[in-house]
Formats: C-alpha cells, sequence, structure tokens
C-alpha cells in the first residue's frame, strides 16, 4: 500500500473518530491519537530512512498536507465544543439582577494599631524616624549600655523573662535607642521612636499585664535642652487629647535619665475639676521622660560635655484607655469582636 491509499484509509478514520466526539476531553484524546509523538501520522514516516532524497520529499509533503488537515479538522471541532460548552455554562450560571447582593463583614482596626499608628504619624510629622529592635535581646542593650550595670538594685523592679543569663524578653523598646546610638559612627543628631512589645513580669489584672506596647522616644544632638523636651511633649499631648490640654512635670527617677521626670496631662474628662478619671486630682500620668544620662551617652560613644539629649516612653495600651474610656487592660487582648466593634465607631475614627 503506497502513502497515498494509507493517508486515505486514516482520513476515512478520522471521519469516523470525529463522528463519535462527544466532549473536548475526547477531542484531546483524539489528537494525541493521530498528531501525538507516537501517533498514526508520526507512523506514515517511520521509514523515511530507507528512502531516496527525492521520496523523502515526496512523502514529507504528503504528510505534512494531511498533518495539517487534521489539525485543522480537530481545532474546528473543539472550537464548536467549547462555544456550546460555554452557552450550556451561561445557561445554568444564569444571574437573577433582582436577588439582593451579599453583605461581607469588614474588619476594622484594634484601638492600640489606632493609636500606634496615630503617635507614629504624629512624631514623623515632627521630622522623627520610626525604628525597630529584637524582642529578643541581649542583657548588654537592654540594661547595661543603659546605665544599669549588673547587680543594680533596679534591674529587680524591671522582674524580666530571662532566657539565658545574657539572653532576654526586652523590657523597654530602649535598647533600640543604645543599638542607633551605636550604629550612628559619625555622631550625627538622632530623632527617632521605637514603638513595640515588651514584656515584665507583672501580675495580669484590670491596669497590668506581662506584655505590652511601648514607643520610646530619643532626640540626641548639640544643645538639645529640657525646654526641647517639653515643647516636644506639649505638641504630642494636644495633638493626642486636644487643643486645650496642658501638661505638668514631676520630678522621678529612671537610671537613663538625668533629671527625670514624669509627666501628666490635665484631665480632659472633668477639665482639671476631678473625677474617677483622674482620680479627683485633675491630672492624668501619661508617660516618664528626662534628659539622657551622661553614663548612656558615654556608653554608646558620644561625649557627653559636647553633646545633650532628651527620652520619653509612652506606654500604648495607657493611652488608648485613656483616649477610649476602656476601664480593663484586658479588653485589649479578648479579641471579643463586640468590644472592637464598639471602638471601631468611636467618633473621629475613619
Amino acid at each position: 500500500m503506497n502513502l497515498e491509499e494509507k493517508i486515505e484509509n486514516l482520513r476515512q478514520q478520522l471521519e469516523a473518530d470525529l463522528a463519535i466526539i462527544n466532549t473536548t476531553a475526547d477531542i484531546g484524546t483524539l489528537r494525541v491519537k493521530y498528531l501525538g509523538k507516537k501517533g498514526l501520522i508520526t507512523d506514515l514516516t517511520k521509514d523515511m530512512a530507507t528512502l531516496s532524497d527525492e521520496e523523502k520529499k515526496k512523502v514529507g509533503a504528503l504528510a505534512n498536507a494531511f498533518k495539517g488537515e487534521v489539525a485543522g479538522r480537530i481545532q474546528v471541532l473543539e472550537e464548536m465544543f467549547k462555544a456550546k460548552e460555554l452557552e450550556e455554562k451561561l445557561k445554568k450560571d444564569k444571574i437573577d439582577p433582582t436577588l439582593p447582593g451579599r453583605t461581607f463583614k469588614i474588619g476594622s482596626k484594634h484601638p492600640l494599631t489606632k493609636v500606634r499608628e496615630e503617635v507614629e504619624s504624629l512624631f514623623v510629622s515632627m521630622g522623627y524616624d520610626v525604628v525597630s529592635g529584637p524582642e529578643v535581646e541581649e542583657d548588654h542593650y537592654n540594661f547595661e549600655l543603659l546605665n544599669l550595670p549588673k547587680e543594680h538594685p533596679a534591674r529587680d523592679a524591671q522582674d524580666s523573662f530571662y532566657i539565658t543569663e545574657e539572653l532576654l524578653l526586652r523590657s523597654q523598646t530602649s535598647p533600640v535607642q543604645a543599638r542607633t546610638m551605636l550604629k550612628n559612627e559619625k555622631k550625627e543628631p538622632i530623632r527617632i521612636i521605637c514603638p513595640g512589645k515588651v514584656y515584665r513580669r507583672d501580675a495580669d489584672d484590670a491596669t497590668h499585664s506581662h506584655q505590652f506596647g511601648q514607643i520610646e522616644g530619643l532626640v540626641v544632638g548639640e544643645n538639645i535642652s529640657l525646654a526641647d523636651l517639653k515643647g516636644t511633649l506639649d505638641v504630642f499631648a494636644k495633638r493626642l487629647f486636644g487643643e486645650e490640654r496642658t501638661i505638668r512635670f514631676r520630678p522621678s527617677y529612671f537610671p537613663f535619665t538625668e533629671p527625670s521626670y514624669e509627666v501628666d496631662i490635665s484631665c480632659f474628662k472633668c477639665g482639671g475639676a476631678g473625677c474617677n478619671i483622674c482620680k479627683n486630682t485633675g491630672w492624668i500620668e501619661i508617660l516618664g521622660s528626662g534628659m539622657v544620662h551622661p553614663n548612656v551617652l558615654n556608653a554608646c560613644g558620644y561625649d557627653a560635655k559636647k553633646y545633650t539629649g532628651f527620652a520619653f516612653g509612652i506606654g500604648i495600651e495607657r493611652v488608648a484607655m485613656l483616649k477610649y474610656g476602656i476601664s480593663d487592660i484586658r479588653d485589649l487582648y479578648t479579641n471579643d469582636v463586640r468590644f472592637l466593634e464598639t471602638y471601631d465607631r468611636v467618633e473621629g475614627d475613619k
């Protein structure tokens, strides 16, 4: 049987195969049968190695022409079946525009996230950089560089979570400040805030938690004074709690600042008259602050005779509780959806 006869037989076989196709999957099987590497058309040329050059040209031309014919027939049929299947699918998936739409529940930002972002935005607008650091910290950065050498009595008050003798869960975000000062080899001015989680061995109750958020700030440069600290915190208090707020400084003690101060704001509920929020004092404590201790500056590579600086620390939970009127810090961690929805609707939030 010559090549033309073989092709004619395959053409008749193709017509029979095409007649029983029912799905696009059947078309795929048919394509492999005729056009695959081991398909029927490939068999037409399996003996070409024994032919002369003239015969090879003739056989190749006939085989390629038939291959194109088969591919064309299969493609036409495939497109027809795809169009038919699409039409059937559209009939089944017909949309009824009269049906009510589906309501999707959208999440909201947590009160702590709102406060952190608000504080970050405020200080970024004042030229501060936002810097982060490791939560598992070395004793060297968490204590020693901050004027808290080993055996210092203030370490007992921290009551930290130690992992090894030299590693612990950081008890403050101040180590980020120390790392930033050490990295600043040219000793250029620094203006940063360091938000993040910190850990202390506090018993959990309505106002304390073993894990909480902190935002510490640090400014270092030449001729930085207490007036700069007071002006900065005055802007912070007014922006966060209202333009009519005033602040006051009370002397305190922190190992890494000297002098040190607790900072209060005038009560935003009673205006200073006295109420349950301010415990009838007219003032609410919001943060600790002070001028960076010379020992800290020297330990971090700064000449304390040339450079000065101030630092402050804000408890994110403390600010959130005051700002949103939350009485129990544990509510911030229970993730009760009803609680979160309540503070998503607080006036002024977007």
